[in-house]
């Protein structure tokens, strides 16, 4: 499939939403738009992918997709990811009225251009279409702070990979103000192989002590608040 408007400058768009008020409402307010021509709806996830993979509908592709994130059989995200790999040049918007961190990350790395609320003003949907024809990420301050918190997160998770199961609560336990004996007693392990644990925490985290490791515990939001 190849995303080319031709010469006509009419941009075919697909709705997947579960819910038919709503495809109802957006396919009525886009044939008000000469530029938009909504070629299908899909009730789900499974359901675009299905008419897609067998050639469209009525003989036509979309370029566009406006896709709802929560559906029952097959979510956004997963939907996404499918009709990505086998139709690459797909532009694809979650259209949601959900505004959480991680599922903003989930959707932008699955592939979406842009993030959208259901809760969008006409002209600025508009916009975020217009927007995801020329690939370019179209977002509300809401959404690119909840996507700015989402990654942090995620860096946050990374960097704790390198650290053990055993290490960790080591760390935790350091943080709570814990000596060694008493992180031993806790854990039912004797002080020097705390000791190691603590050498290790100070190596990979790259302190040179420990109340630089309670900080760097309660700086990662890791530690248990006061």
């Amino acid at each position: 499939m190849t995303v080319s408007s031709g010469e006509s400058n009419v941009w075919n768009v697909l709705i997947v939403d579960d819910h038919e008020m709503v495809r109802m409402g957006l396919k009525t307010y886009l044939m008000l738009d000469s530029r938009f021509d909504v070629i299908g709806e899909a009730s789900g996830g499974q359901d675009a992918v299905r008419k897609l993979t067998e050639g469209g509908y009525n003989g036509k592709m979309p370029h566009l997709v406006l896709m709802d994130l929560m559906m029952p059989d097959m979510n956004g995200v997963e939907t996404t990811k499918m009709l990505l790999e086998r139709f690459p040049e797909l532009r694809i918007i979650i259209l949601t009225s959900f505004l959480e961190d991680d599922k903003i990350v989930e959707a932008i790395e699955a592939g979406a251009v842009s993030y959208v609320l259901k809760t969008v003003s006409a002209d600025e949907l508009l916009y975020a279409m217009q927007g995801a024809l020329k690939n370019m990420p179209v977002m509300s301050s809401d959404v690119s702070q909840a996507l700015t918190r989402g990654l942090r997160k995620r860096s946050v998770q990374h960097e704790d990979e390198g650290l053990t199961e055993r290490e960790r609560e080591v760390l935790l336990l350091i943080a709570e103000g814990k000596s060694n004996k008493e992180i031993g007693d806790e854990l039912h392990i004797s002080v020097k192989t705390v000791k190691t644990h603590v050498s290790n925490l100070l190596m990979k985290c790259e302190m040179e002590d420990r109340t630089q490791l309670a900080i760097y515990a309660h700086r990662k939001g890791w530690a248990k608040q006061a």
